[in-house]
């Protein structure tokens, strides 16, 4: 039946009733319960067995299986994170999920910072896909928000403790600038090309408390070249400035994800500072997983720029100098 804004509403009871298996099955502070409202854009509450499921149709009808399905695993084991969202993977519900995307809730992020949500469409289809999909890209020009979102959403789930670290994986390519050897630990080298990623963690957790995670492991600095031969269980993981990568890289990087992991892939490639006879990996990766299920592109244009007012204009008429070159005989 629909209810007053005009959305469906399903009520069904969880039989038998049991206690225990309801805990397992909620979560903490009914934290399974938001993880799944997220994934399928859906409102879900709940009195003892007794459940309300709230959205479209589809998304309500699906919410209804899965919660029953995950109910009757309880009988022989405990649900976590993990496993809520490996049973969401198996469910085939990315369809009604990509459906659903455009009427989906709005997906805020809170940090210690403040609250933190899209400006904008184009944005708020990114976070929500981020949310959604275990494997998202965000690919456009800079000042657009794509890494600084990706670590918003990142520092969240760390907090939420829905991941147990956070990895932020690089490529270490000069921009056109050969900075010759740097001395210093691994991370000491690294981190000139990760300070775009540090500066995000910082406004959001503060110094000493980034600080503290790195000391402890649970955030990890890496060059992509480091991650051959690691798989990576219950990690959120952004790879930035992915234009930089190559073909083997990006497809190295993406077979690295593991269960219970959350990847996201940010990068711009109009500004591809690779040899002229490498080809991207973002490039390349648009091309081969643009029909796979389970894995989102968001592609921003100048149109969503957020930075200052001058920054739209320099990329638009570097968008209109590139295709008019183009468009030329040669």
């Amino acid at each position: 039946m629909t209810n007053g804004n005009g959305l469906y509403q399903r009520d069904f009871a969880l039989d038998p009733e049991d206690n225990a298996r309801l805990s397992s099955l909620c979560g903490p502070f009914d934290e399974h319960l938001r993880q799944i409202e997220l994934r399928l854009g859906v409102e879900i509450n709940h009195r003892g067995s007794l459940f309300q499921v709230i959205g479209e149709e589809d998304a309500t009808h699906v919410a209804e299986k899965v919660l029953r399905a995950l109910y009757d695993v309880t009988v022989n084991e405990s649900l976590n994170g993990a496993k809520i969202n490996l049973h969401l993977a198996d469910s085939g519900i990315d369809a009604i999920v990509n459906d659903a995307a455009e009427g989906a809730q709005e997906v805020v992020i809170k940090v210690k910072r403040g609250v933190i949500k899209g400006r904008g469409p184009n944005q708020a289809r990114y976070l929500h896909a981020i949310t959604t999909h275990d494997i998202s890209f965000g690919v456009g020009p800079a000042g657009t928000g794509k890494t600084y979102l990706a670590v918003a959403s990142a520092v969240e789930a760390l907090e939420a403790n829905r991941v147990q670290r956070l990895l932020l994986v690089r490529p270490a390519v000069e921009a056109g600038e050969k900075l010759g050897f740097l001395p210093g630990d691994l991370t000491q080298k690294v981190d000139p090309y990760l300070r775009p990623l540090y500066d995000a963690l910082y406004e959001m957790l503060g110094f000493e408390k980034v600080a503290k995670l790195i000391e402890r492991n649970v955030i990890e600095i890496a060059p992509l070249a480091y991650m051959r031969g690691r798989t990576l269980n219950d990690s959120y993981v952004i790879l930035d400035e992915a234009q930089n990568t190559t073909v083997e890289q990006m497809k190295m990087f993406l077979t690295r994800i593991g269960f219970g992991s959350v990847a996201v892939i940010t990068g711009d490639v109009s500004q591809v500072d690779l040899p002229r006879n490498v080809r991207s990996g973002l490039r390349h990766a648009v091309e081969v997983l643009r029909g796979v299920d389970g894995i989102s592109f968001t592609f921003f244009t100048s149109r969503d720029v957020v930075r200052h007012p001058l920054v739209a204009k320099i990329v638009r008429a570097y968008e209109a100098f590139e295709q008019a070159n183009e468009e030329q005989p040669r």
